[in-house]
C-alpha cells in the first residue's frame, strides 16, 4: 500500500487559530481572492511580470517571514506560497499589501490538490521548511513528504531545480532522506557534513527555527537537485 493511500486526513493540522482582527479579516476577504493561484494555469502567467527570472514555491510558509524576505530580496523571481492556516495567511497578506510585493501569489488549501493541476516543469526551486513532523508513529503517514509527494514535486520542477527541506526533528530528516535517496528524480547535493548543518545562503531564518534553537534542537538543511 502506498504512503498516499495510507494517509488519514490532511498533512496539516488546524485551519484557524485566534479570531482575526478586522484588518486581517478584510485582507482575507479582499486581497486573498485577488492573488490566489488559479489551478490549471501556468504559474508564470499569473504575475504582473511574466518574464521574471524564475518561479519558486514554498509549501507551508507559516507566518510568511521567510517567503516575504525572499520576495523582498528577489524582485526578479515570482513566488507561490501555500499555507492552509488562516492566521498565517493573514500575516503574509498584511506584508504583501504594506510592501506591495506583487511577485507573490498564494494558495490557501491543500497543496496536494494544487500540484496535479500545474504544468510540468513550473518551478525553479521548492522550499519545505519546518513542516509538522507528526511525531507519533501512528501519525507519520500524515507527513507531507512521501514517495508520492516527491513524484508530484518532481513533475512540476524543472531539471536542475532545487528542493530545500529544513527541520529540527532528526527522525523527520531521516524520513525525508530515505525517500529522496530512493527516488530516481532527486540527488542529494551534500558533499560534507557542513553542507546540511549550515543554513542556506541568504537565509533569513524563521520564528519556528529560533524557538527550536532556544530549546536546544539543532536544525538540518537538506538540498536535493531535480535530475
Amino acid at each position: 500500500m502506498s504512503e498516499a493511500s495510507e494517509r488519514a486526513g490532511a498533512f496539516f493540522g488546524r485551519r484557524k487559530g485566534k479570531k482575526l482582527r478586522s484588518g486581517q479579516d478584510e485582507l482575507v476577504q479582499n486581497l486573498l481572492p485577488a492573488i490566489r493561484v488559479v489551478p490549471g494555469g501556468a504559474p508564470s502567467g499569473q504575475f504582473p511580470n511574466p518574464q521574471a527570472h524564475e518561479t519558486w514555491l514554498e509549501i507551508g510558509f507559516g507566518g510568511g517571514e521567510h517567503l516575504a524576505a525572499q520576495a523582498r530580496a528577489h524582485r526578479d523571481v515570482n513566488f507561490i506560497g501555500c499555507e492552509p492556516f488562516v492566521n498565517g495567511m493573514a500575516k503574509l497578506l498584511a506584508v504583501i499589501e504594506q510592501e506591495r510585493l506583487d511577485n507573490v501569489r498564494v494558495w490557501d488549501d491543500d497543496v496536494t490538490d494544487l500540484l496535479p493541476t500545474l504544468p510540468d516543469a513550473s518551478f525553479d526551486r521548492v522550499y519545505i521548511l519546518y513542516p509538522d513532523p507528526w511525531p507519533k508513529r501512528r501519525q507519520r503517514k500524515r507527513r507531507l513528504v512521501s514517495d508520492e509527494t516527491l513524484e508530484s514535486l518532481a513533475r512540476v520542477m524543472k531539471p536542475g531545480a532545487e528542493l530545500r527541506f529544513a527541520s529540527d526533528i532528526d527522525d523527520y530528516i531521516g524520513w525525508v532522506l530515505a525517500r529522496a535517496l530512493r527516488s530516481r528524480h532527486f540527488r542529494w547535493k551534500a558533499a560534507r557534513a557542513d553542507d546540511w548543518r549550515r543554513p542556506y545562503d541568504g537565509w533569513p531564518g524563521t520564528r519556528y527555527e529560533a524557538k527550536a534553537i532556544r530549546e536546544g534542537r539543532v536544525p538540518s538543511y537538506l538540498t536535493f537537485e531535480r535530475v
